[in-house]
C-alpha cells in the first residue's frame, strides 16, 4: 500500500504542477487536479492538508531539483546562468510557477524554507568566492545572485510584444546572450 500512496502523491504533484502553472494558486482547482491525477480530491487534503500545501510541495520539489541538477558554481557564474536558462527553456512551467508565487505569495508570513536555504547557500558560495578573490566584488553577493538569476530567466518572462522589437533568435543565441550579459556584469 505504501507504493500506492507514493504513486498517488506523484500523480497529484504532476497534475498540480500543470494546474498551478496554467492557473496560479488562486485559479487552480482541486477538482481538476484530482481528475487529472485519477483520484479523489479528499486525497489532496489527506496528503497535503490544503491547496496551498499542495502548491508548496510542488514548488519545494522544483527548487530541490534545480539545486540538485544545477548547482551554483561561483567560479563560472556565466555558465551557471546558461544552465539555469536551459532549465527554463526545457521546463517553461518553472517560470510560470515562480511568477504565480511572486504574485500570490509576495507578502506571505511563511516563506518557503527551501527557497531561503537555496538562496542562502548561493549567497554564501558567492561570498566565499569574493573573499578568495576568485570572483569580482563589484556587487554585494545577494545583488550579484539576483542579477545572475534574473538574466537566466529573462527570456521566459518577456511579454510577447517584446519579440516584435528584436530579431527572432534561436534558443542557442538567447542562451549566449545570457552568458555574455553575466560576463559583462562580472566585469563591471
Amino acid at each position: 500500500m505504501v507504493g500506492d500512496a507514493e504513486a498517488t502523491k506523484k500523480r497529484l504533484l504532476d497534475a498540480a504542477l500543470q494546474e498551478f502553472g496554467a492557473f496560479g494558486i488562486a485559479g487552480a482547482r482541486v477538482d481538476r487536479i484530482a481528475a487529472v491525477a485519477g483520484c479523489n480530491k479528499a486525497q489532496i487534503y489527506h496528503y497535503f492538508d490544503s491547496k496551498d500545501g499542495l502548491f508548496d510541495a510542488v514548488f519545494n520539489l522544483l527548487i530541490a531539483e534545480i539545486m540538485r541538477e544545477t548547482p551554483i558554481d561561483p567560479a563560472n557564474l556565466p555558465e551557471y546562468a546558461g544552465q539555469l536558462f536551459d532549465r527554463y527553456e526545457k521546463h517553461p512551467e518553472l517560470a510560470r510557477l515562480a511568477t504565480w508565487y511572486r504574485l500570490e505569495r509576495a507578502d506571505s508570513d511563511a516563506p518557503l524554507q527551501v527557497i531561503l536555504d537555496s538562496n542562502r547557500h548561493k549567497v554564501e558560495s558567492i561570498t566565499k568566492a569574493q573573499a578568495d578573490g576568485t570572483l569580482s566584488s563589484n556587487f554585494e553577493p545577494a545583488v550579484l545572485l539576483g542579477l545572475v538569476l534574473h538574466q537566466a530567466s529573462m527570456w521566459s518572462g518577456m511579454v510577447p510584444e517584446y519579440s516584435l522589437l528584436v530579431r527572432e533568435m534561436t534558443s542557442t543565441e538567447r542562451r549566449q546572450v545570457v552568458i555574455d550579459t553575466v560576463k559583462a556584469i562580472l566585469q563591471a
